[in-house]
C-alpha cells in the first residue's frame, strides 16, 4: 500500500471509530487527494478546533472557495457541529476527515464526482 492508502484507512477508522459515521471510500479518497500534500505534513494534516485562525481557513479554504458556499453564520455552525461530531476533547483531527464531514454537512458531495 502507498502511503496516501495507509492515511486513507486511517482516516476511514477515524471517521467511524471517533465520528460514528461509514466512510464512502470513493468520497473520501477524492477528499484526501483533493488535500494535496499537506496531508503528509504532521502540522498541516491537522485541523485545531480552539484556533480562530485555523477555523477562518477552513472556511475560506475549503467551504468558500472549494465548496462554493456563501459567507455566512451557517458556515461557522457547520464547522461548529463538525468538530463537536468528530469530538472536542479529541486532540488529532485530521483534515482530510473535517473536509469530508464538511462536504457531508452542507451536501455539496458533488463537488468530488
Amino acid at each position: 500500500m502507498s502511503k496516501r492508502d495507509d492515511l486513507i484507512a486511517k482516516y476511514a477508522a477515524d471517521l467511524k471509530e471517533k465520528c460514528g459515521v461509514t466512510p464512502d471510500m470513493a468520497l473520501l479518497t477524492k477528499v484526501v487527494i483533493g488535500c494535496g500534500p499537506s496531508i503528509y505534513n504532521p502540522d498541516a494534516a491537522t485541523v485545531s478546533g480552539t484556533q480562530q485562525s485555523e477555523l477562518d481557513t477552513v472556511k475560506n479554504n475549503f467551504l468558500i472557495k472549494k465548496l462554493g458556499l456563501k459567507e455566512g453564520a451557517d458556515l461557522d455552525k457547520g464547522i461548529d457541529a463538525v468538530i463537536e461530531k468528530y469530538g472536542r476533547s479529541n486532540k488529532n483531527k485530521y483534515r482530510a476527515v473535517v473536509y469530508y464531514l464538511l462536504a457531508l454537512h452542507f451536501k455539496k458531495e458533488s463537488v468530488y464526482k
